[in-house]
C-alpha cells in the first residue's frame, strides 16, 4: 500500500440494493491510490456476496467482519485494518462524485496537518427529498463554503459523516473511534472541534447522500433527539462552559424543558428565560421563568438557546448581537 494512499472506512449492513452504485463510484474515482475497508455488520441480505464479488476483482477492496455490533464497532474494525496516510469514511448507500478523493487529498496536501478536508453534499431520493433534509443540506453547505462549520456546532452535526478526510495522525489526536457516544458522527465532529482541526473551505460538491425510509438515521434509536441533546450538553460543559459566567437557558419548549431537567440533575445553576408572554412568571421544575430582558443586567452571560421557531431565532440573534454576543463564546444555539 502506497504511503500516500487513502483508507476508506465503509461499514455496511443490508444495503444490497445500493452497494453496486456506491462501490462503482469509488472504483471510478480520478484518484486511484485508495483502499476500501468494507466491514459487514451482520447483514442478512446479499450485501456480503456483492461485496465479495467486487473484492475478487479489485485487490484494493478488503472485506471484513464486524468484531462487535453496530456502526461504532464496525468503524473500529475498519480503522484497525487500515494502512492509509489519509482517512475518510463512506456510507454504503451513498455515491461519491467522480473527483471526490482527488479534491480532498489535494486539499490536505496543500494545507498540511491540522486540517479537515470537506465537500458539499446533496441529498437524493427516488421518492423526493423532504424539506427538513433540504434545509439541512443548504445550511451545511453554507458553512462548508466558508469553512465556518464550528460556528454553529451546537445546532446540528456540522461535519457530514461520509464527506470528510483527515490525516491519520490528526484522527488519532482526536481519539479516532474510541468514543461510545451516539450519534457517532456528531461526537467525532465535536472531537475535531476540541482538537482545533481547521475546516478547509470548499465550493466543490463531492458527495451524494441517499435518503430512503429505512435509512439508519431514520430508524435507529441512537439518532433520536435525546442523544443529540446529551452530546451537545456534554461538550458544552467540557469545552465552552465558563463557571465564572452566569448561565442562561432561553426557551421553554420540549428541548428547553429537557435541557433544564438535565442541568438541574447536574446541580448546575442557570437562569431560565423566554420571550413567550404566556410562560413568563410560571414556576417549572421549581424554576421561575424570567423575561428575556433580564439578560441586560447580567455580566458576561453565556446563553443557550433552545427555541426552534426560525423567526424567533432571528429575533433572539438580533437582540444578542446588539449586545455584541459572539457565537460559540457567549451564545449557543442548541436547535
Amino acid at each position: 500500500m502506497n504511503i500516500s494512499s487513502i483508507s476508506i472506512l465503509l461499514p455496511f449492513k443490508n444495503t444490497a440494493e445500493f452497494l453496486p452504485d456506491c462501490i462503482q463510484s469509488i472504483i471510478d474515482q480520478t484518484y486511484d491510490e485508495w483502499e476500501i475497508l468494507a466491514v459487514n455488520d451482520h447483514s442478512s441480505d446479499d450485501s456480503l456476496d456483492i461485496m465479495f464479488s467486487y473484492a475478487q476483482k479489485d485487490s484494493r477492496i478488503k472485506v471484513l467482519t464486524n468484531e462487535g455490533n453496530g456502526i461504532i464497532d464496525a468503524l473500529r474494525t475498519a480503522y484497525a485494518h487500515s494502512q492509509g496516510k489519509y482517512i475518510t469514511r463512506m456510507d454504503s448507500d451513498d455515491i461519491m462524485s467522480v473527483n471526490k478523493l482527488e479534491v480532498m487529498v489535494k486539499s490536505l496536501k496543500n494545507h498540511g496537518r491540522g486540517r479537515i478536508a470537506l465537500g458539499k453534499v446533496k441529498y437524493f431520493s427516488k421518492n423526493g427529498v423532504g424539506d427538513g433534509y433540504k434545509r439541512y443540506e443548504k445550511w451545511l453547505n453554507r458553512l462548508t463554503e466558508k469553512g465556518l462549520n464550528y460556528s454553529e456546532i451546537y445546532k446540528e452535526c456540522v461535519i457530514p459523516s461520509p464527506c470528510w478526510m483527515v490525516h491519520r495522525k490528526d484522527l488519532e489526536k482526536a481519539g479516532s473511534f474510541s468514543s461510545n457516544r451516539y450519534p457517532e458522527d456528531y461526537d467525532l465532529a465535536f472531537r475535531f472541534y476540541e482538537q482545533g482541526l481547521t475546516c478547509i473551505p470548499t465550493n466543490e460538491l463531492l458527495h451524494y447522500w441517499r435518503d430512503y425510509g429505512h435509512r439508519t438515521s431514520r430508524t435507529s434509536e441512537h439518532y433520536a433527539q435525546n442523544y443529540f441533546l446529551d452530546i451537545k450538553l456534554h461538550y458544552f460543559l467540557k469545552l465552552d462552559y465558563n463557571k465564572q459566567c452566569p448561565l442562561v437557558l432561553w426557551g421553554a419548549g420540549n428541548k428547553g424543558k429537557t435541557l433544564a431537567k438535565k442541568l438541574l440533575k447536574k446541580n448546575i445553576a442557570f437562569i431560565w428565560v423566554c420571550n413567550n408572554s404566556n410562560k413568563i412568571g410560571l414556576d417549572i421544575y421549581g424554576k421561575k421563568m424570567e423575561h428575556y430582558m433580564v439578560i441586560d443586567k447580567l455580566q458576561k452571560a453565556q446563553i443557550i438557546i433552545t427555541v426552534a421557531n426560525t423567526e424567533a431565532q432571528e429575533f433572539i440573534k438580533d437582540y444578542l448581537l446588539v449586545q455584541e454576543k459572539k457565537s460559540v463564546q457567549d451564545l449557543f444555539f442548541f436547535c
